[in-house]
């Protein structure tokens, strides 16, 4: 496997209201418009047949499923795509539409046609941790991820809500040459967290 020597730049989009296309429709796809779906994308599907799952969401109006064959057409006003159709001849002809476009791409399984990557994440409310291998082993991130979630239980998510709502009191209310050193105490994990 012959992989990018370049830095990837880490970070967390918004994608509430934005247009994210799948071209895919089977289960590959499955997991990828789960993880849109979650994050308020407008999702649209491309694929001839679909899988009950994604039937689901099309007939419940969560997406829009395109019962049909890849075309470039369907990437106007995306601002995404993720190529998930098992035939790597199609999804590299999609990465290729997505380059001309200026249109981030995945290609599931084929990091040579990705533009970008889904790290193993860990979910503790608005803590995300993610780990990447930069598409050199997805096997080795999600062990990673699994390790992390035994370090970061259940519990770190209303720790890290209730941060979050000290922070905003604080940034709302304490002198500015205060803040820092506050903002840094309460950071600070309780005893019964610090399991690393």
């Amino acid at each position: 496997m012959k992989t990018s020597n370049q830095n990837l730049f880490p970070l967390m989009i918004r994608l509430a209201g934005r247009k994210c296309v799948v071209i895919g429709a089977g289960d590959v796809a499955v997991a990828k418009i789960e993880g849109l779906l979650s994050c308020g994308a407008k999702v649209v599907v491309v694929g001839p047949k679909a899988v009950h799952r994604i039937q689901q969401w099309a007939n419940a109006g969560h997406l829009v499923w395109r019962p049909r064959r890849f075309s470039a057409q369907d990437l106007t006003d995306a601002f995404l795509a993720i190529a998930a159709t098992g035939s790597p001849s199609t999804n590299e002809s999609v990465f290729r539409a997505c380059q001309a476009r200026k249109i981030l791409c995945n290609s599931v399984d084929d990091p040579q046609h990705c533009d970008f990557f889904y790290p193993a994440v860990v979910h503790r409310g608005p803590l995300q941790i993610a780990v990447s291998t930069s598409g050199c082993s997805p096997a080795l991130a999600a062990r990673l991820r699994k390790e992390l979630a035994r370090q970061f239980g259940p519990e770190w998510a209303a720790f890290v809500r209730r941060v979050g709502e000290k922070r905003h009191e604080i940034l709302s209310t304490a002198p500015s040459a205060r803040r820092k050193k506050l903002l840094k105490e309460i950071a600070i994990p309780p005893i019964e967290l610090r399991r690393i």
